[in-house]
This record gives C-alpha cells, structure tokens and sequence, in this order.
C-alpha cells in the first residue's frame, strides 16, 4: 500500500465512524533519542541505545557524529545503534554537518563543536535555516569560542572553531569553572546543548538562566541523559545548573516511546470516543508532553495512568479549557486541534516562543483552522480556539511535521480535509498515517 510519506499530493483524511480499543505502539522519544546519541558521542567506550527513533531528524543526528569523531553502528536491531564515543575530545578533522531539518542537530551540535579541534561547519535545509541561531553563537562566543556567520547573523550556516582542549579533571580545574549565562525564553535547546557538552570542558561549566525557562521539562530530560552517562550535574539554585568536568562513561541506554507522538493517539481517542493505550510510557515519565492525556481529562475524556502505561478514552462532551502550556508546547497544536471539538473555548498560552519553531506555530495554525471554517483568535502569547464543525478543506502544512498530525485530527471527525505534504510527518513520524489507520481496527 502507497503510504502518505510517498506521495505529494494532498492526501485525504478519512473518518473513524466506530468505537476503537487499541494499544498502540509509538516510536522511541525523539528528544531522548538525539541526547543519548550525542552524549554517547562524548563518552569514553562503547555505548548500545535501544528503543531509539529511526526519522529523519534522528537520521540527522547519527550522520552528524562522524563529524566528531564518533563511530556509529547499527546493532542487531533496527531501532538499536552502537556509538563508539570521543571520551570528550571530538573533532580531529574539519567537517561539515547537514542538520536536515532538525533543530536538535542543529543546536546540540554548536555546542559539541565547541570541543572540536577543527572547524565545523553545520548548515540545514531551508526552513531550518531560517529559525533562530542568535543565542547559540552568543554563548559560544561567551567561552572564547570563535563562530564565522557568512550567511546572515545568527542562522546557519555557521562554522565554529573549537577549542580542542582536553579534558582536566582536578582541583584548579573544578575551581576555574566558567559560568556562561544563557537565556530561558528563547529555546531550552541551547541550554541543553551546552550542558551535555559541560563535562567535557576543562574546569566544567556553570549555566545561568536569564529570565524565564520555556519547557523545563527538556532540561530535566537532558540531566537524566547525562547522569545515565555518568555525569554529575546538579542545580545550585532555581536558575543555575553546575556541571563538574567528569566527561562521560559509556553504557547501555533505552529510550522510552515519545510522549510527543503519543499526543495524537490520545487526541484522537477523546474526539473520536474510542480509547487508546501507550505501554512504556506512564507516571514515572520524564517527558513534559505526556501533560496532554491530563489535559484531555481536564477537557472531559477518561484518563488512567500507572507506572508504566497511560490510556485515554473520549466521552460524549469534550468542554473548554484554559491552559498554560508553557512546558509542553510541542503539542499545543494537538490540544488546538482537540478544541475543535469542544462545546466551549479553549485558551492556551505561555506558547508565544513557537512562532520561531519550523512554522510560525501560532500564526499558522490561526490561518488554517480559519480556512477549515473555525473561528481562532491570535494571543499575545497564545491562542483561542472556538469550537465549530470544520469544513471540507486542504490544509497547508510549511514543511511543519506537527501542523501535518495535529490537523489530520480534525479529519478523523469531519469528512473533507486532506493534508497537504504529508510526507513531512517522516521528520519525527514515518508511520503517523499507519497509526491514525490502524485505530479502524475496532479490537485490541
């Protein structure tokens, strides 16, 4: 069967007109995904990663670890990879890195060429060229850290010259550290590319946050990262991170299924009435996007979670809510989308730094719910949705992965909307389609 990633023409939604019970298998977390690749890159030996995301930006990633020196592998496993690691000293030869698409890559690698003994160039396609690069350079200049911008300032193409230090492990070491302040607002990706890079620098590194911390959640998912790395970071108050100069040791890491993805199981279970169910991925979870299943239970659907398992099942009335998702703004879009559905508003903000994610988040998704007949309202830092049936429509997706799955959504209630370039879902999804498709099933 022709999957939606093969075609280029819009490709229509189709309805789920019957109750569904499903446990549903979602791909390993993008997020965890690029910072156990990365940090096994760093570290001294052999790492396995297993469970790890196979799309394109996690593609990105692994292709970019050559540039440091690292060795990738892939282990017996399709979603397992072995990374032969730097111990903290990538880099010998100038490289250059194709981001893709992919922020992370993009932004985690700044930092890790910090450490390089050569020059590495990064650069990426179009629209990852046209998102901001501004406090990634600032900060890397802030250690000395010498970055050519012969494009335009602050966006790739950048080339960065790096120190090509060693790592020093002592006393007078630990007590030079070098404290770099960086700001919270803009991208937690920053923040956590300097911080995995922070063991691997001579004396560490102390992080000052400047103002607000936009998705806390990532940085606590880097600290884990780097601690099942052997790595010591600690916060020495509620804005500054200190990273003693341990480098990291290399071992055996699982990746957990991606909160993110799981976003549209769940959604689509509360507007269809059906139920969905993702293993892997319970209460003890890192990840700030799997506060979806809570706000969809907040919204009227029933939510039961343990340890290791979350389910959502939709009910009759899905009501409006008033929400900050400050921390989980990578499936706001998800709950806009939900909204749709709902018998009041929905308000959500604490959202307005995703207007320079791949789209302009906010402005965007505005202009297509218009164009599907639905009346949304631009916030300062947010948005209003009021709820509406959705008109038949084709929806543009600007090369957005999360406007492609989170507006598939509305098609799954409302016949007519079909979505344009579906392929961009093999960002971070490669099987979305599949997934929406096999939620026709209507047993376990």
């Amino acid at each position: 069967m022709t999957t939606p990633s093969d075609l280029a023409d819009p490709f229509p939604v189709v309805p789920i007109t019957n109750p569904f019970d499903r446990t549903v298998r979602i791909p390993g977390s993008k997020s965890y995904t690029n910072r156990a690749l990365l940090v096994a890159a760093l570290a001294d030996g052999e790492s396995t990663i297993t469970g790890l995301l196979k799309a394109d930006d996690t593609e990105a990633m692994i292709a970019a670890l050559p540039a440091l020196g690292a060795v990738a592998r892939t282990a017996r496993s399709p979603t397992s990879v072995t990374i032969h690691g730097t111990n903290g000293r990538p880099g010998p030869v100038a490289a250059t890195i194709d981001a893709h698409l992919s922020g992370t890559t993009a932004r985690f690698m700044m930092a890790a060429a910090a450490r390089c003994a050569a020059p590495i160039t990064i650069d990426g396609g179009a629209p990852l060229r046209e998102r901001p690069m501004h406090e990634g350079v600032r900060a890397l200049r802030s250690l000395g850290v010498a970055v050519d911008e012969p494009r335009h300032p602050g966006h790739l193409p950048l080339t960065i010259h790096g120190t090509g230090e060693r790592v020093g492990v002592d006393r007078e070491a630990t007590a030079q550290r070098t404290t770099v302040p960086v700001r919270g607002d803009v991208s937690s990706q920053f923040l956590s590319g300097l911080l995995m890079m922070a063991p691997c620098w001579p004396g560490g590194l102390t992080l000052t946050i400047d103002g607000p911390l936009v998705s806390r959640p990532y940085i606590d998912m880097t600290l884990d990262v780097m601690r099942a790395f052997g790595a010591d970071p600690h916060w020495a108050d509620g804005h500054t991170i200190t990273v003693p100069p341990s480098g990291y040791s290399a071992t055996t890491y699982a990746v957990e299924p991606d909160a993110s993805a799981a976003s549209y199981a769940f959604a689509a279970a509360a507007i269809c009435r059906g139920t969905c169910r993702v293993d892997g991925l319970g209460s003890t979870s890192r990840q700030g996007d799997l506060r979806l299943a809570a706000l969809l239970g907040d919204m009227g659907a029933t939510v039961e979670q343990t340890t290791t398992t979350t389910s959502v099942t939709g009910t009759t009335t899905l009501r409006g809510i008033e929400v900050d998702m400050a921390d989980c703004s990578d499936v706001a879009q998800t709950l806009a989308a939900v909204a749709v559905f709902a018998d009041t508003p929905t308000t959500i903000t604490g959202i307005g730094f995703i207007r320079g994610k791949e789209s302009d988040r906010i402005g965007d998704t505005i202009t297509e719910l218009t164009r599907c007949g639905i009346r949304a309202d631009e916030l300062p830092d947010g948005i209003r949705v009021h709820p509406g049936p959705p008109r038949p429509s084709v929806v543009r997706t600007y090369h957005d992965h999360r406007m492609a799955m989170s507006f598939a959504l509305l098609g799954l209630r409302s016949p007519g909307i079909e979505i344009a370039d579906p392929g961009c879902v093999a960002k971070t999804f490669p099987d979305y389609f599949s997934l929406l498709e096999s939620l026709r099933s209507p047993s376990r």
